[in-house]
C-alpha cells in the first residue's frame, strides 16, 4: 500500500509542476495577445478616423522630401556606409564596455577581465589604424 501513495504523490507533484511551468508561457501569451489587440485597435481607430483626401501631390513617392525627378537608380558614395559600419563597431564596444565593467567590479575577476578587455580594445585599435592607414576616414 505505501508504494501506490508514493506514485499518486509524485504524479500530483509532476502535474503541478507542469502546471506552474506553463503558467509562465501563459503569462506571456496573454500579453503578447493583448499587444497585438492593442496595435490592431489603434491601426483600426486610425483607419476609420483620418481623412481621405487623395490629391495628385499625395500619391507621388515619397523621397525624404525630395520631389522625384529623374532615373530612378542613383550613385551612392561608400564612404557613408564605412562610416555607418565604424559607428556599428564603436557601438557594439560601447555596450561590450558597460558589462565588463560590472564584472570587473566584483571580486575575483579583476585581473582576467583587465587582460580580455585589452586584448578585446587592442583588436578594435588594429581595425581603426587600418582604416585610417587605408585613408577611410578622409572626408573628401
Amino acid at each position: 500500500m505505501p508504494e501506490a501513495t508514493t506514485v499518486r504523490t509524485t504524479s500530483v507533484t509532476s502535474v503541478q509542476l507542469a502546471g506552474d511551468y506553463f503558467h509562465g508561457y501563459t503569462v506571456v501569451g496573454l500579453l503578447a495577445a493583448i499587444g497585438v489587440i492593442f496595435v490592431a485597435v489603434a491601426f483600426g481607430a486610425g483607419r476609420l478616423l483620418r481623412p481621405v483626401v487623395p490629391t495628385p501631390e499625395k500619391l507621388l513617392t515619397y523621397e525624404c522630401g525630395v520631389d522625384p525627378v529623374g532615373e530612378g537608380w542613383a550613385h551612392t558614395q561608400v564612404r557613408y556606409y564605412v562610416y555607418a559600419f565604424l559607428y556599428v563597431i564603436f557601438a557594439v564596444d560601447s555596450i561590450f564596455l558597460f558589462p565588463w565593467a560590472t564584472v570587473f567590479a566584483a571580486p575575483g575577476f579583476g585581473a582576467a577581465t583587465l587582460v580580455e578587455m585589452f586584448i578585446f580594445l587592442g583588436f578594435l585599435a588594429v581595425g581603426l589604424l587600418y582604416a585610417w592607414k587605408k585613408g577611410v576616414l578622409e572626408w573628401t
